[in-house]
């Protein structure tokens, strides 16, 4: 019974053990199998490794592109709203201009017919202006002849009265001219004769003079104080005289001191 149980165990234990071994075999062939699945998706998983970080590259690239992209179409989108503003503003501006333009031509209308109808106006007043004033340039021109006419008469009677003084003051001077020549002949001769008075005085004092200085009458001093004094006296008189002819000459014209000069140098 021992015996039986150990052979049926032996049994089994080799058939457990076979399929042990074979289960081994099977393990170590999945083994492999699964080392080179790994080796495989290792290799897969580098490749795929460097093919995501060649894609995370690229990605960032295209995300940088993209958006500068978006930031050149939201430039260009707001340029366009800018464009069409401006437009808008362009179309607006450019009716703005038309009324303006259509006002301004209105009113320049308005002020050319203000402006004609104020020439106009400038016109008539102009001509009533120069109207009045050749009415009164000609009542200037008649008052002013009226004048010129009773100033000319005026300046006539004037001028005759003028003249006839003129004759009163060539009378007179003419007379002047006579009295000053017959004094001036007569100062002249009174001149003249106290000159000969004087000559013939300073003869006799010399005379004198030579007879006391051989006698000795009188003392020489003396009689050169009388002289001296009687000379002076009679410089006096010529210079005064003398002045009285000058003064005389100058007053009287041209041809009545020319002719007293020579009556002058005569005597």
């Amino acid at each position: 019974m021992m015996m039986k149980l150990n052979c049926v165990n032996l049994d089994r234990c080799m058939e457990e053990f076979t399929q042990l071994e074979r289960n081994i075999t099977e393990v170590n062939g999945k083994n492999n199998e699964l080392e080179m699945l790994l080796e495989n998706a290792n290799r897969l998983t580098n490749f795929y490794s460097s093919k995501e970080k060649s894609l995370i590259d690229e990605r960032d690239s295209l995300l940088l592109a993209v958006k500068g992209l978006q930031q050149t179409l939201q430039e260009q989108c707001n340029l366009r709203i800018e464009n069409e503003r401006l437009k808008k503003d362009l179309v607006d501006v450019k009716q703005r201009n038309e009324r303006a333009a259509k006002d301004g031509v209105a009113e320049l209308q308005r002020l050319v017919g203000e402006m004609r109808a104020e020439g106009e106006r400038h016109k008539r007043e102009l001509e009533t202006a120069r109207q009045q004033c050749r009415r009164e340039v000609e009542e200037l021109r008649t008052e002013a002849f009226h004048q010129l006419e009773a100033k000319d008469a005026e300046v006539k009677t004037q001028l005759e009265k003028k003249d006839l003084d003129l004759e009163e003051l060539k009378r007179k001077l003419k007379e002047q001219e006579r009295e000053r020549q017959s004094e001036l002949l007569k100062l002249q001769m009174e001149f003249g004769a106290k000159l000969a008075r004087v000559q013939s005085t300073a003869q006799w004092s010399q005379q004198q003079q030579q007879q006391q200085h051989g006698s000795n009458l009188l003392p020489q001093s003396v009689f050169k104080r009388k002289l001296q004094s009687f000379q002076e006296e009679k410089n006096k008189e010529i210079g005064a005289l003398r002045q009285r002819i000058k003064e005389l000459e100058e007053n009287q014209p041209g041809g009545v001191f020319n002719d007293s000069r020579l009556k002058k140098r005569k005597i």
